[in-house]
């Protein structure tokens, strides 16, 4: 394979070759587990011998025909749709801000976003807990402020798992749309604003549908990272939410069901990709609509 043509232009073959070492290790590293997991899922579990070898679909069929392990896949499905929405609401004015703004502050505004992404998640989630917790910092300023006559239940509610996991992915997103923004031209809204649009009308028609596929990209990466978080739900939902990675963790160590942790795992992957690639196909298909108007 050659890396440049005669005329001393690198070859179309170069960037593929390039990225060829790096994609099959990635690949490797991704797909095998997931292989592996796939076919365990087919395997039949005996509490005497635990995993037995075989090809059956009674873990699936178990999932499918138990409403509680449903109602856990829609309530993990709920709670990723809930959290992407508020980390989109609440992220895209930041990213905004952060593309816009002339500021010699930026880069240590960036700094501060970036930063929660150096701490795990175990810890993020353990703060939470301080603060939500019924002596924590929310509940104190809501009997400060006289709006409630005793500590509110925070903890190991839905509210809390929504609120600490939003917080985890919101900075993955405001990155990405950061990076998508600052590539639009400032002459578009310039000229928007000159025939008399304001701000918010500039913003619907103008930034949004250009910034698209960058919400497409953004929704999509912390969409995955919701609906297999782990350690957020544990740790702030206790026994009062449970979600689908804590639950085929459970089957798999306490339970030592690997067929039946395995089946989980593969329909919380193929759950998670189907309903991803549908969301992001949408969002492009408004985006070449609006491009087209």
């Amino acid at each position: 394979m050659t890396t440049a043509t005669q005329d001393g232009r690198p070859s179309r073959w170069l960037g593929p070759g390039l990225a060829f070492p790096a994609s099959l290790v990635v690949l490797v590293i991704i797909l095998v587990p997931i292989l592996q997991l796939a076919r365990y899922s087919f395997n039949h579990f005996d509490p005497a011998e635990l995993m037995q070898t075989a090809f059956t679909f009674e873990n699936y069929a178990k999932f499918f025909g138990d409403p509680y392990y449903r109602d856990i896949f829609f309530t993990t499905l709920w709670v990723a749709a809930l959290c992407t929405v508020l980390a989109l609401v609440l992220g895209f004015p930041v990213a905004y801000f952060l593309a816009r703004t002339q500021s010699k502050y930026k880069s240590l505004f960036v700094i501060l976003l970036v930063f929660p992404l150096m701490v795990g998640n175990v810890v993020r989630a353990a703060g939470w807990m301080v603060a939500l917790g019924n002596a924590g910092v929310v509940n104190a300023v809501l009997l400060g402020l006289g709006l409630v006559d005793k500590p509110i239940t925070l903890m190991y509610t839905p509210t809390a798992v929504v609120i600490g996991t939003t917080a985890v992915v919101m900075p993955y997103l405001i990155l990405t749309l950061q990076s998508v923004l600052e590539g639009m031209d400032l002459s578009v809204e310039e000229a928007a604003r000159n025939v008399g649009a304001n701000f918010f009308t500039t913003f619907r028609r103008i930034v949004l549908p250009i910034a698209a596929p960058g919400v497409a990209a953004g929704t999509m990466l912390v969409f995955i990272l919701c609906m297999n978080a782990y350690a957020t739900p544990v740790l702030l939902g206790g026994s009062g939410l449970t979600m689908m990675a804590p639950a085929l963790y459970d089957q798999i160590t306490r339970a030592s069901n690997w067929p039946f942790g395995a089946a989980l795992a593969v329909i919380l992957v193929c759950g998670t990709l189907v309903i991803a690639l549908i969301s992001n196909w949408l969002i492009h298909r408004r985006y070449i609509k609006t491009m087209a108007s």
